[in-house]
């Protein structure tokens, strides 16, 4: 929300008085002074004038977590153990999934508070990649490289799927970087193939990789600089 909106919304002040702090630049936003009206202000950020604090703020939590086979990507379940049962974080209700895994798909799974840095990193306009080892039940042929660049036609949700780049990495095992997160969309890609997918695994995420020492279950929280990447 833009800072004169957010003044804007409080009681105590009307546009008038809200345009003459911002102008006097007694507004401050994480402790730095700001005079620009469009200034982003998010839950996030600690909102002073002079000294009156009017939005404490939060911290944004970000996390990294080995995605274990048989866990279920999402905040509650009533038969299955979920990713956030992983977490031993206070507050958990208040985090959620940056792109989700099926049941039995391991591998990176990002789970935060901020919305907005998780859209910008799952969002297909973004075309950050999401990377997968993928397993096969029979050998794929040299043309599927050629099909997924090219694009899959889905009749469920009448579309084409953005080009997607396939690596082999041996007779039955492959690299495919894809942009979007379809319904099963790995899956179904092979499926065109009739070659079952029998292990996926995600390795990476726009610019994150999954940190190697993480053992399935485990996870850790994001560094600084992992943070900004996104």
């Amino acid at each position: 929300m833009r800072v004169d909106r957010f003044l804007s919304n409080l009681p105590r002040f009307n546009r008038q008085q809200v345009r003459m702090l911002l102008v006097e630049r007694r507004v401050t936003v994480d402790g730095a002074a700001v005079s620009d009206p469009q200034h982003e202000v998010r839950e996030f950020s600690r909102v002073c004038v002079d000294d009156d604090v009017l939005q404490a703020g939060k911290a944004a939590r970000y996390f990294m977590l080995h995605k274990p086979q048989g866990c279920v990507s999402a905040t509650s379940d009533p038969q299955h153990p979920t990713v956030l049962d992983l977490l031993d974080e206070p507050d958990k209700s208040e985090l959620h999934i940056a792109g989700r895994l099926d049941f039995n798909t391991t591998g990176l799974m990002l789970i935060t508070n901020d919305g907005q840095w998780s859209r910008r990193l799952t969002q297909p306009q973004t075309k950050l990649p999401k990377v997968y080892r993928v397993e096969t039940e029979q050998d794929i042929g040299p043309d599927y490289a050629a099909t997924f660049a090219a694009g899959l036609y889905f009749a469920f949700e009448d579309l084409t799927t953005q080009p997607a780049e396939l690596q082999l990495l041996g007779p039955r095992l492959a690299r495919l970087s894809i942009i979007e997160g379809r319904y099963h969309q790995v899956k179904r890609m092979f499926g065109h193939f009739n070659n079952k997918v029998i292990g996926l695994h995600r390795e990476r995420m726009g610019p994150l990789l999954l940190d190697m020492a993480l053992a399935p279950g485990e996870y850790r929280a994001l560094s600084e600089e992992e943070i900004r990447q996104v």
